[in-house]
């Protein structure tokens, strides 16, 4: 007898998932022979190994496509071996509140499938093109499928010209202020108590930079966020984290540097060493790819045009 467990993300996605009078699951208790519990926030399967597991993740892939009513017959048709659903073909994700989770231009299309072909991306553009929080989705997409076992996100703790002083608290009050746009994209998309349950158990991780030497990390989704702020021998250092069955992201700005002179960031280096390896893509965003306030395109192109003109 074995057990798995499915953490839904909302009290809705839960009702969502049992159906009207517990139908669904009530459905896959019988197609499946196992046994189905929902209590203290998360669904219970229990059955022999191979029944849960396929049961388990059908939730997850009926969650990941945004399909949430799981019918008696749709069950049937899956575990006669039928044609499944057709899901949204550009849905990431769907948040806890229940947001689709899509592609907004051509260029998140193209980083999207990049991500899907390579197991090495570099995004590099302005703020606000999405690169990180497509990043973040796509693993969580990956996670919740159980094609991995765990993300972790890392970036440089590198002050953007400020001089922050001492700041009181443990290490992880330290650090938490470089590391917040990242708890950010998390909050959004799984909401604060998924999220600290994950990092309690290790599925998340977010670790400063200098603390990835040593590492192997197998069977995971590393992003590396604000890459421009790396030295060349921190890239190097990341780079070569890398272990079986994993994928990584590294995403940066490199009209953002922040170290004292922009030739020593390991993103402008590892564009001109890497560019022509084959088996690393590098998806390249500009001021017409950002999707936030319609300002910040303005903005950017202004501040391109004046370093033109210098």
């Amino acid at each position: 007898m074995s057990k798995k467990y499915f953490y839904p993300r909302s009290s809705d996605e839960l009702i969502s998932l049992a159906g009207p009078l517990n139908k669904n699951f009530l459905a896959l208790e019988e197609n499946f022979r196992v046994k189905i519990s929902a209590a203290r926030g998360r669904i219970e399967i229990k059955g022999k190994k191979n029944d849960a597991e396929e049961v388990l993740q059908m939730f997850k892939k009926h969650v990941q496509d945004g399909v949430i009513n799981i019918s008696p017959a749709e069950e049937k048709t899956v575990n006669e071996g039928g044609p499944e659903p057709s899901p949204s073909s550009e849905m990431l994700i769907a948040t806890h509140s229940g947001r689709g989770i899509k592609p907004r231009s051509p260029r998140q299309r193209e980083y999207i499938r990049a991500m899907d072909r390579y197991d090495l991306t570099f995004a590099i553009g302005p703020a606000g093109t999405g690169k990180t929080f497509l990043a973040v989705s796509y693993a969580l997409r990956l996670l919740n499928r159980g094609e991995i076992d765990r993300v972790i996100l890392t970036r440089p703790v590198v002050e953007a010209g400020e001089k922050l002083g001492f700041l009181p608290g443990d290490l992880f009050d330290k650090i938490h202020p470089y590391l917040a746009p990242l708890f950010d994209a998390f909050y959004f998309l799984i909401g604060p108590g998924i999220f600290q349950r994950y990092r309690k158990e290790g599925i998340i991780e977010i670790i400063p930079l200098a603390y990835m030497r040593g590492r192997t990390l197998d069977h995971s989704f590393i992003i590396l966020d604000e890459a421009q702020n790396t030295t060349h021998d921190q890239m190097k250092m990341f780079l070569t984290r890398v272990g079986m069955d994993s994928k990584v992201v590294v995403t940066g700005d490199v009209t953002q540097v922040d170290l004292q002179r922009k030739s020593d960031s390991g993103l402008v280096h590892a564009q001109r060493l890497l560019g022509k390896i084959r088996g690393i893509k590098f998806i390249h965003f500009n001021q017409h790819d950002v999707v936030r306030h319609p300002l910040v395109k303005k903005i950017i192109l202004a501040y391109m045009e004046e370093s033109d003109l210098q």
